[in-house]
């Protein structure tokens, strides 16, 4: 089932005093389980994703699970409203599909220790209450190997929601992949400072083509805005999330996807045997929650076996795309020679490799 902010919140004001009554943690037999995520569940991007390894659940447990998904929920007070409202109608694990959910959440779980809770892209945890995220950068890596291998201009560029960690570890190996083929590689960045905003996306694309960009990272948009323009102008793309090869025949460089089945069956599973436990959950390829596909058939051979190769190490731990030396856009050494950069430093990255061209907002 799915629903819309607006026709949801006349629900919860139907409902009453309901937010104050005690919630069993099952409606008889049933398991509910409530997705709500920041943006449309179209036919691609970050919400149809979560929204796919819901389906694992309802493939497993059939009429013994019941799924309802609230879609293009902004954060803020409305967002709070209906979490609350999802625990009064009997769901006791929820989905919660973006960083700015993450106080009312972690309120939420607080006050019913009953409700299992995973968290996208947060990092607060509490004993019911898992932040969880990917690891985009292993496959943003191997995206920059393919990029350079087919750029004639040795500008790439990349359309980014928000200047995160997140967005800024992908873009940053997305960088040293491309160096590794060709090292006078750069990359542009535009940030447009929204997850869902086809026509900025679309402008942000074209004045990166103007410059003269030839492959273009649709980092972390939900439409197939860049995907689209850069088919339209012969140019290169590739995103993250979920396939928009539909939309780009000829130039679609390929996909970094994530499949949440795994880790979503696996967290509805500890809930059901009393298990759950909240912790951070950063999830990889040797997870099976990071991968690559839909490769453009114009890459060279040559380079597709050293993809399929690193490919191979990263996935089992024998190289990570953040081993030094690496230098960044001040020319400073950011990471010495043979060390690799640990989680921590990864996740709170706020800083760009040399090659980047644009500075990070302030």
């Amino acid at each position: 089932m799915s629903l819309n902010r607006r026709s949801f919140l006349k629900s919860s004001l139907a409902a009453g005093t309901a937010l104050a009554l005690p919630v069993p943690a099952f409606a008889g037999d049933v398991l509910n389980v409530a997705l709500i995520v920041p943006s449309p569940a179209a036919d691609v991007g970050w919400s149809h994703t979560l929204e796919l390894g819901t389906k694992a659940l309802e493939a497993k447990y059939g009429d013994a699970v019941k799924v309802t998904l609230l879609e293009n929920i902004a954060e803020g007070p409305d967002a709070d409203r209906i979490m609350n409202k999802t625990v009064a109608d009997g769901n006791t694990f929820l989905i919660l599909g973006s960083f700015g959910y993450m106080e009312g959440g972690l309120k939420l779980a607080k006050a019913h220790p009953e409700v299992s809770i995973l968290h996208a892209s947060g990092y607060k945890t509490a004993p019911n209450f898992s932040p969880f995220g990917a690891r985009y950068y292993q496959g943003t890596y191997l995206m920059g190997m393919a990029a350079a291998s087919l750029s004639k201009s040795k500008k790439l560029g990349c359309v980014g929601a928000f200047a995160i960690p997140e967005l800024i570890t992908s873009i940053n190996a997305f960088t040293l992949g491309a160096q590794s083929v060709d090292p006078a590689i750069e990359v542009s960045v535009v940030w447009v400072n929204s997850w869902f905003d086809p026509a900025s996306e679309q402008q942000a694309a074209k004045a990166l083509i103007s410059q003269g960009v030839d492959v273009i990272f649709s980092n972390a948009q939900d439409t197939p805005s860049v995907i689209q323009t850069a088919e339209e102008a012969g140019v290169y793309a590739f995103n993250l999330n979920s396939s928009m090869k539909t939309y780009a025949p000829t130039k679609y460089l390929g996909v970094v996807g994530t499949d949440w089945a795994p880790y979503f069956l696996q967290s509805v599973e500890a809930h059901l045997a009393g298990t759950f436990a909240g912790a951070s959950a950063w999830l990889s390829m040797a997870d099976k929650c990071v991968f690559v596909a839909d490769w453009n058939p114009d890459i060279p051979a040559d380079i597709v076996a050293k993809i399929t190769e690193t490919e191979a190490a990263i996935e089992s731990g024998a190289f990570s795309p953040f081993t030094g030396p690496i230098t960044n856009q001040d020319g400073a050494e950011q990471v010495a020679a043979g060390v690799t950069l640990g989680d921590d430093m990864i996740l709170s990255m706020d800083w760009h490799v040399k090659g980047v061209t644009t500075p990070l907002p302030k």
